[in-house]
């Protein structure tokens, strides 16, 4: 088995920000590297730290930065496209119920769509013109999602392509699935307002009380 470096590894999670990232796996190595020699030289010189915990600073930085950078940015993608989907899928499968086949609705459905996952869509497209076959862009495609339950759709269109079988009751179950995790997602953000409004409250009230409790005592002590 090949042994899988670990610029294979970033880069690999890289290509599920999309086409749209500015950066590649040795980018994003070699600016982490520098800041953090950056941010070592910084605190041995201008701090008093205590010299063995600098690198453990230092490895904190970096994890920060690959957290932010990659995990956090991956999974706000990943949340965006499924946010898109419903719409997306909708709109593929009225195509789809119309008799065309699965190629031809997908390029009338990236034509009346406009998002993230259309565009990726629409680089599948590209990628038939130049050679590709339908299972092979969507292969291609999927290594880009980070989103298992796109990933799910996009399966199935690849077995419906592959076995012939017919993919309407299918994209019905997907789409009835989306449907419910958008209503699971608005219903618990709903739950968590009163948690925010309780949060906000403590922070803003605790203040207020001290001010009214304290306030008294320190005019008495001023005069």
């Amino acid at each position: 088995m090949k042994k899988v470096s670990a610029v294979e590894k970033i880069q690999k999670q890289l290509d599920l920000l999309g086409t749209n990232r500015h950066f590649n796996a040795y980018k994003f190595l070699s600016f982490a590297l520098i800041t953090s020699l950056i941010l070592i030289c910084c605190l041995y010189y201008f701090t008093n730290i205590h010299y063995l915990l600098v690198p453990v600073i230092a490895f904190v930085y970096y994890y920060l930065l690959y957290y932010i950078l990659i995990l956090k940015a991956t999974d706000k993608r990943a949340k965006k496209l499924e946010t898109e989907a419903l719409e997306f899928f909708e709109i593929y499968t009225l195509a789809l119920e119309s008799g065309r086949n699965l190629e031809t609705a997908l390029m009338i459905t990236v034509e009346n769509t406009n998002s993230d996952l259309s565009n990726e869509f629409n680089i599948a497209l590209k990628e038939m013109k130049y050679g590709k076959s339908f299972v092979e862009a969507l292969k291609s495609m999927k290594k880009r999602i980070p989103s298992e339950t796109v990933n799910n759709v996009i399966l199935s269109m690849i077995e419906a392509n592959t076995y012939g079988g017919s993919i309407l009751e299918n994209m019905y179950n997907q789409i009835e699935f989306l449907r419910e995790k958008k209503f699971l997602s608005v219903r618990e953000a709903i739950n968590k307002i009163p948690n925010k409004i309780s949060i906000i409250s403590v922070l803003l009230m605790v203040p207020l009380m001290i001010i009214i409790i304290l306030g008294p005592l320190l005019i008495q002590y001023i005069s």
